[in-house]
């Protein structure tokens, strides 16, 4: 639930609902809020090095889990812990495909608040390492300007036919399963040049990030 006093502008299109907030003090406390993730364990120290990836056991081995504040290149697959509800744990592997500039039009649907805002769509592939279910579960990672910085732009929704966000299908409980889906962001600043993984406690002020 998002608190509507962040909300500057919504915009309700048959049953998908759309927000806009534009503010100064960057992204980090409103994703606390949005992110379904829970706490993951404290962070080790940060890494630079891109992940291997899993063994096949159920859950992989700590070694192979991307490790806070991991620079990783757009292309490249990164290994994450995942928490999902309540209920809901395992291990994927998340590919950053691209990071695709949009247009100012595409923002329409947002409202006037959306004027001078550019749209970033952050296409990816998440894949089940664990084995364990994660169906209907869904992921969003957060784009980011080249010096790592928040953008100001907080989004609520997303935009059929450019940037569909996608949740994990029903069958999405087994070793190598895969879907895709894309995360949108938007900037009235800088470009956005890296998008990153803030889910959980360890990664939220330490995030993995990918850039070309």
């Amino acid at each position: 639930m998002i608190n509507k006093g962040r909300i500057v502008s919504a915009v309700a299109l048959a049953t998908l609902g759309l927000g806009v907030t534009a503010c100064d003090d960057g992204e980090d406390s409103a994703a606390a809020q949005e992110s379904p993730a829970a706490s993951a364990p404290a962070p080790s120290a940060p890494s630079s090095e891109s992940p291997s990836t899993g063994t096949g056991d159920d859950d992989a081995p700590a070694g192979d889990v991307a490790a806070p504040g991991t620079k990783v290149k757009i292309g490249d697959r990164a290994v994450l812990p995942f928490t999902y509800g309540t209920d809901k744990k395992g291990t994927i592997a998340v590919t950053v495909t691209a990071i695709e500039k949009g247009a100012e039009a595409d923002m329409a649907a947002f409202g006037d608040k959306a004027k001078g805002m550019t749209p970033y769509y952050i296409r990816m592939k998440v894949e089940n390492v664990g084995g364990t279910d994660l169906s209907y579960s869904s992921l969003k990672l957060r784009g980011k300007l080249a010096d790592g910085g928040p953008t100001g732009v907080i989004l609520v929704g997303d935009l059929p036919d450019k940037c569909d966000s996608a949740s994990a299908p029903r069958d999405f409980t087994t070793k190598g399963a895969s879907y895709e889906t894309c995360s949108l962001s938007a900037t009235k600043t800088d470009p956005i040049a890296a998008a990153s993984f803030e889910e959980g406690d360890a990664y939220r002020d330490s995030p993995v990030l990918w850039a070309g």
